[in-house]
């Protein structure tokens, strides 16, 4: 007689996903020299927008954009897209690189710690309403260019990969 256990992993990795992009979108602010309280603020509604859409599969990013306080211009930014590509064969890998987002930090230097910033969800059309996340759009990028790092998360194919935007 043989015995077969299935266990529903995509719940795992939506849970460990969602942390993660969490946990290195706080540690970019950090790092950047920017004020964690707001994220920390925010934690429990930016929490359940991205489980829900992590889990509907409706999340294609999560960007932080940091403005100039006074001007409303963006300073800087950070994207991270989401790629689904979970399947039943994959390794079982969960990991996260956040060292690489700090070496990028460093490179692109901090931003003023007067600056404002806020995080922003892109979605499929269709998606479900979150309570606590409402319609918005994104400050212009022009003048800047994306610096792509990657894939810096991964949990069972449900994956990030980073980038940030800086000065032309």
């Amino acid at each position: 007689m043989s015995t077969f256990v299935a266990v529903n992993t995509y719940t795992h990795a939506v849970t460990y996903v969602s942390n993660k992009l969490l946990l290195s979108l706080q540690s970019i602010i950090k790092w950047s020299g920017l004020n964690p309280a707001k994220i920390a603020d925010d934690w429990t509604v930016l929490e359940r927008g991205i489980r829900t859409w992590l889990d509907t599969q409706d999340l294609t990013g999560l960007v932080l954009e940091v403005c100039n306080p006074v001007t409303g211009a963006l300073v800087g930014r950070w994207d991270i897209d989401i790629r689904y590509g979970y399947t039943s064969t994959a390794d079982g890998s969960f990991w996260v690189n956040t060292d690489d987002i700090q070496y990028h930090i460093k490179k692109a230097g901090v931003w003023p710690s007067s600056c404002e910033y806020r995080v922003v969800a892109t979605t499929k059309p269709g998606r479900p309403d979150v309570q606590g996340w409402s319609r918005t759009t994104f400050r212009s990028t022009e003048g800047f260019v994306k610096q792509s790092l990657g894939t810096t998360l991964d949990a069972r194919g449900l994956s990030g990969a980073a980038g940030y935007w800086r000065k032309a």
